[in-house]
């Protein structure tokens, strides 16, 4: 028998692909036979197209309603995922710090209920949902925070609130079903926490995690500040281009100009968050200035990008200042068409208006002989070029006749004599 050969004559790779497929086929034999054939997304197998889109919602992976990362007063950081604030009170005793994580559809109904099943009072949270965009109210023993969280969809910006309660082992994050940045984070948030030393202080644990889910936020923000500059791009190709619409144009500045300036409008309200947290004054946060250096550099990266922005407003101004010249332009050709028009109008005028007084003159004399009509024809014509000549010389003189139609090269300055 050769080398690597199964009894059969088949090679190896061979053998287990051909064991599988009868596996395969005996499987699914068998559970023909009970009539339980399923699909990927759980469906039976003979339930109609129609049957599995009316209930598609099972495929998606929906996020859950909350997520709750731990650290117990000994042992590893735990996680664990629930629906309500019940669900997660035996871990919150036996815990030295805990971040809980709530997905919900109305913030201000089931954010007061969950604040208050979780010990916080029951106003903070529709206290701090006032605020324009962003807002921080201290009450000593807890905190309401919130900041904006920025979605955008081709130019329109869409803002949500994400409201942070924080107390002295405890934060909780509340946000709409449309925020998954949190959520993306939890994944690996417990591996996060992990790394805090043992004998770190509870307020220096609770600080770091309130950095991380700020820094979660401002960097997902940032990132919406991506769609605006395609849109930018997309806008300078439609000025290079001559025969694009001005109302469109004028549109679309309009709302990139309206998404940007909303934009800065939560930034600079996040900023203002971070100044207040960033001197560690209230009793919640931390005292360690390597800890409150952190909260600095997070006021640092809003800053650039308050810079950016700011810069892209500019770039944005620019836009609007080619839309004026063109503008500016077309009315320019339009004048200048009409310049043209009136200049040789007003030389054919002035051509015929002299035969037209000569010939009404000498119309009165009757019975001239051929002397006469050879000096009256030669006077006829030479006070037509004559009076021609003259409407040009001053046409040019007094009057700045364009060249063509779509010049629109300003009028050089005129020099002035010096005296002496």
């Amino acid at each position: 028998m050769e080398k690597g050969l199964i009894p059969g004559g088949f090679s190896a790779p061979s053998f287990l692909v051909q064991s599988m497929a009868r596996f395969m086929m005996r499987s699914v034999a068998f559970f023909q036979s009970k009539g339980e054939i399923y699909t990927i997304c759980g469906y039976p197998a003979e339930m109609s197209p129609a049957e599995q889109n009316s209930d598609a919602k099972k495929c998606n992976l929906e996020p859950p309603g909350a997520i709750c990362v731990a650290i117990p007063n000994q042992g590893k950081p735990t996680k664990m995922h629930g629906k309500t604030p019940e669900e997660f009170i035996s871990t919150l005793q036996k815990s030295a710090v805990a971040w809980i994580n709530f997905t919900v559809d109305d913030i201000e109904k089931e954010g007061t209920e969950i604040a208050i099943k979780l010990g916080f009072s029951g106003s903070i949270v529709s206290t701090v949902l006032k605020g324009y965009y962003a807002s921080i109210e201290d009450y000593d023993n807890e905190m309401g925070i919130m900041v904006p969280a920025v979605m955008i969809k081709g130019l329109d910006l869409k803002t949500y609130p994400l409201v942070i309660l924080v107390r002295k082992d405890l934060i909780v994050t509340i946000h709409s079903q449309e925020i998954q940045r949190l959520i993306n984070f939890s994944r690996y948030a417990d591996h996060y926490v992990k790394r805090f030393a043992a004998d770190m202080p509870v307020d220096d644990k609770l600080t770091m995690i309130l950095v991380r889910i700020l820094d979660e936020n401002n960097n997902v923000n940032f990132e919406q500040l991506r769609e605006i500059e395609e849109h930018a791009d997309e806008m300078s190709r439609m000025l290079m281009d001559a025969s694009t619409s001005r109302v469109m144009i004028g549109k679309k500045v309009y709302e990139m100009k309206h998404s940007l300036i909303s934009y800065l409008n939560t930034l600079w309200r996040t900023l203002d968050v971070l100044h207040t947290l960033r001197f560690g004054d209230s009793d919640l946060i931390s005292d360690d200035p390597k800890i409150l250096s952190q909260v600095g550099l997070l006021a640092d990266d809003v800053n650039r990008q308050i810079a950016l922005s700011e810069h892209m407003s500019s770039v944005l101004a620019s836009g609007l200042e080619v839309l004026q010249t063109l503008y500016n332009n077309q009315l320019q050709v339009l004048n200048n068409r009409m310049a043209l028009t009136m200049t040789w109008l007003t030389i054919l005028g002035t051509a015929v208006l002299v035969p037209n007084t000569l010939a009404t003159y000498f119309g009165a004399i009757n019975g001239v002989d051929e002397t006469k009509m050879l000096f009256y024809t030669g006077l006829l014509l030479i006070s037509t070029v004559n009076a021609t000549l003259l409407a040009y010389w001053w046409v040019r003189r007094k009057v700045k006749v364009p060249k063509q139609a779509d010049d629109t090269s300003p009028e050089p300055p005129k020099r002035v004599k010096k005296k002496g």
